[in-house]
Parts: C-alpha cells; structure tokens; sequence
C-alpha cells in the first residue's frame, strides 16, 4: 500500500514538473533569460547551471546556433555553400573576421558551432585569464587558419579532418593590449606567467570545444592549440 502510495506520488511529481517545464517552453510561464532553460544562449552572460544545457541544445540546432550568433559580438558573413575539386564540403559556413574589440591575425571560415565556441571561448575563457595574469585584455588572436582539405594529420588513409569542413582552427599566440606577444613556446616555463596563462588558456579551451589538443598531446601539436567541434570529446 505505502510502495504504491509513494508510486503515486512519484507519477504526479514527474507530470508537476513536465507540465511546468511545458509552459516555460510554450512561454506560458516567463521566466528571466539566466533561469529559463530554452531561453536563447547568450554566450556573454555569466555563466550558470542551465548553461551547459543551453550551449549543447544550441550547437544541436542550426537555427538557434544562427541566433546565438548573431548575438555573440562576432564581426561575420555568411558564405555561399562550396565543394572542392577534392570533394571537401563546406556548408553553413561564415567568414569572421572580429570578436567585438578582438582581432585575429586573419579572418577564417568556420561552422556556426565553431564561430560560437571561439565567441565562448573568448569571452569566457581567454579575457578572463588576461586579466588576471596581466591586468590587461587579449586584442589579436593569431591563428594559422581553419579551412584545409585534407585528412587527419595529412595521412593518406586517414579520416577526413574536420579542418576539410571548417570545423577546426589551429591557435599559435596571443597578443595583449601592451603588444606583447605570448606564444605556445612558454608552454614549458613553469616559472613564467605567460606558461601560466597558456595552461589556462588550454584549459578554457577544453570547456568550449568537443576537441582541444596541445603540446602535451604530440610533437605536431608543440606549436598551437588544436580546436574544433567534431564528433569527439578530447581535452588533451
């Protein structure tokens, strides 16, 4: 008796809460942005407990993807979708060439779920790290591009790389405000501030993307920060 009792109230608990979570959804309950789960992301925000939840409902939706971006301070047009001679496909792709005040060594082309990682990852990640080793912000990401057709780590029989849909972008430096210029080359000087930063730099990256690979992954890897938005998880 009390085993179907407290059955019972299990079942009328569940359906409380999909009927609430129902009419947030339907907007018939309107919640603040930071507390409603199917709110649009706002990758500036702080961050709360609904925002992983957020982040993975937007990257799996095209349409809120595009509506996160378009809030996101990225500077940015949309391409033309292309095929290579290679066959290399790129589709739902922008060109960015700014992050609000940021710059990068040159503008590159990437995915919606790619743009708003580096937009998340900037924000979130980057500046914050700046600021509290240097007092100062990051003004020029410097990069070696994103677009490439070919496969994983140039390998004949290999899997296409996601840099062949735009999906990649390889990170070698940082330059702050001042014009100082902190590469992956400190990554090794425990004793610097810049190694410090680069180590937590690293560390932003693996919340922001699906794949982050550095030095300590490989030698092909000593030089920059490998990042993008594929179908794996790897923080290495």
């Amino acid at each position: 008796m009390i085993a179907r009792l407290l059955a019972w109230v299990l079942l009328a608990s569940l359906a409380g809460v999909a009927a609430f979570g129902y009419a947030v959804y339907s907007k018939r309950i309107m919640l603040p942005e930071r507390y409603d789960p199917f709110a649009p992301l706002d990758i500036r925000a702080p961050q709360g407990l609904l925002t992983p939840f957020k982040r993975w409902r937007t990257l799996h939706d095209a349409q809120l993807c595009d509506a996160a971006l378009a809030r996101s301070g990225l500077v940015y047009r949309a391409m033309a979708d292309s095929t290579s001679a290679a066959g290399c496909e790129l589709k739902d792709v922008a060109r960015v060439t700014r992050s609000g005040d940021t710059g990068f060594s040159a503008p590159f082309l990437a995915t919606c779920p790619l743009a708003l990682g580096m937009a998340y990852f900037e924000h979130q990640y980057l500046q914050p790290a700046a600021l509290e080793t240097y007092g100062e912000r990051v003004a020029r990401i410097e990069h070696v591009g994103s677009y490439a057709c070919r496969n994983v780590n140039h390998q004949q029989n290999a899997a296409l790389s996601q840099h062949a849909s735009a999906n990649a972008i390889d990170l070698t430096g940082f330059v702050l405000d001042d014009g100082k210029r902190i590469t992956l080359a400190r990554w090794d000087d425990a004793s610097s501030p810049d190694a410090r930063f680069l180590r937590r730099v690293h560390e932003g990256a693996c919340r922001s993307f699906d794949t982050t690979l550095g030095p300590d992954y490989n030698a092909l890897h000593e030089t920059h920060f490998h990042v993008d938005m594929g179908p794996y998880s790897l923080c290495r």
